[in-house]
């Protein structure tokens, strides 16, 4: 077809347009979307060190505190949620920022030596979860996660004369644990509310021996062997490998369901499978080979039961907690960032292409959502949520790193 000049200057036009359009305001899928497992670590570790930087706040001694979320919502300085910052991303941290806040939360044992759950910025310290209001007794995961917080700070500063200072308080709150004969943690089903477990399940009443806690407790024995180890205390660092050791073998004979593939959270109060502690198992090398094997292999074959956007529900898909509060919400039927890591690493064992997606697709939807607390379908609930975007770096880097060294 034959076009006169103003038709030719016109189709030249619109030719135009379209490839300023195209290639100026329309960016590119690689600039918008995460598309491998490396870029979202990286994505990650941006979005936690911003994120770590923007919640900061000074209590009134002048300790710098990294609350939970970005803004107002957690109004202290909560335990875990740190550690898992610390965890994943140590980098956002000053060695002094680091240095002091293990200070803080050692120093602030109660009389028994029971960890914290979260500290006041007035420095007022609180044992049991809810400002105190949940539970009769602290909470169970304040002992192992004080050990974490020293743990990581040591790999980061190197500084023998700080676990000095610390040790005798570490050894003390291992030791104020709640536990029964076989070393597991335990909640006393014979009243009415002994305490909280893990923090991350605060609401959902479990009693008897518990899984995730005692988890825990075998992360932070064998953490608390490192640190007695590099200052040359050798006797006591392997009786706390032991310690580790015989806590492994009470987890698979206590909570490890051969039929199912997973492992219970609890052998009295809310038995259901435990998603995230059957992941956290498989993460620290407690689960066996075989046990590993068949974690992985129920999570790929439920996969889309377990995760939504690549986060991740505490119990299998249509199973909810024992007398826990509304379904499909929070810490019941919920999907949650923090477990990701440790659930990728776990389910590239038997799929690394389906992990691989996983991690893709959760910082993906963290960066359209802005890292919350949690979602289900279009819900969720606290933007800006700190454990969302940093513990998962270190599940992530395990996994790679495993896969460099095959």
């Amino acid at each position: 077809m034959k076009l006169d000049p103003i038709g030719r200057t016109f189709l030249f036009l619109a030719a135009f347009a379209l490839f300023v359009l195209t290639t100026f305001a329309m960016p590119t899928q690689g600039d918008d979307i995460i598309q491998t497992p490396e870029q979202a670590m990286e994505w990650l570790k941006q979005k936690s060190t911003q994120m770590v930087h923007e919640c900061r706040r000074e209590m009134d001694d002048g300790t710098a505190a990294f609350p939970p979320q970005v803004g107002l919502g957690y109004e202290a300085f909560w335990l875990r949620d740190y550690a898992y910052m610390l965890e994943g991303n140590p980098g956002a941290f000053t060695a002094k920022e680091m240095t002091d806040a293990c200070r803080l939360f050692a120093g602030k044992l109660n009389p028994d030596g029971a960890g914290v759950d979260c500290i006041k910025f007035d420095g007022t310290p609180i044992y049991k979860p809810g400002f105190g209001s949940l539970g009769e007794n602290p909470v169970a995961d304040g002992s192992q996660f004080t050990v974490d917080v020293a743990w990581h700070t040591y790999q980061q500063t190197k500084d023998r004369a700080l676990i000095r200072e610390i040790i005798d308080a570490l050894l003390k709150t291992m030791r104020a644990c709640p536990r029964q004969a076989n070393g597991l943690v335990y909640i006393d089903p014979n009243r009415d509310y002994d305490r909280c477990p893990y923090g991350f399940t605060d609401t959902v009443r479990k009693q008897g021996a518990v899984l995730f806690s005692s988890l825990l407790y075998v992360q932070a024995s064998r953490q608390l062997s490192d640190l007695l180890g590099a200052i040359e205390r050798g006797d006591e660092a392997q009786q706390w490998l032991n310690q580790a050791k015989s806590l492994t073998d009470a987890i698979h004979e206590t909570f490890w369901d051969d039929e199912v593939g997973l492992y219970r959270a609890a052998t009295v109060r809310c038995r259901e499978h435990d998603i995230w502690g059957s992941a956290f198992a498989v993460y620290l090398g407690v689960a066996a080979n075989d046990q590993a094997q068949r974690i992985s292999q129920y999570f790929a074959d439920h996969y889309h039961e377990l995760v939504q956007d690549g986060q991740v529900r505490h119990t299998r898909g249509g199973v909810y907690w024992q007398d826990a509060r509304e379904q499909d919400a929070y810490q019941n039927g919920a999907f949650w960032a923090t477990p990701s890591g440790w659930f990728a690493y776990a389910l590239n064992i038997s799929n690394p292409a389906m992990a691989d997606q996983m991690i893709v697709d959760l910082a993906n939807d963290l960066k359209k959502r802005n890292a919350p607390e949690w979602i289900f379908k279009e819900t969720a609930r606290l933007p800006g949520y700190n454990a969302s975007a940093a513990l998962p770096i270190a599940g992530i880097q395990k996994l790679l790193h495993q896969r460099k060294t095959r």
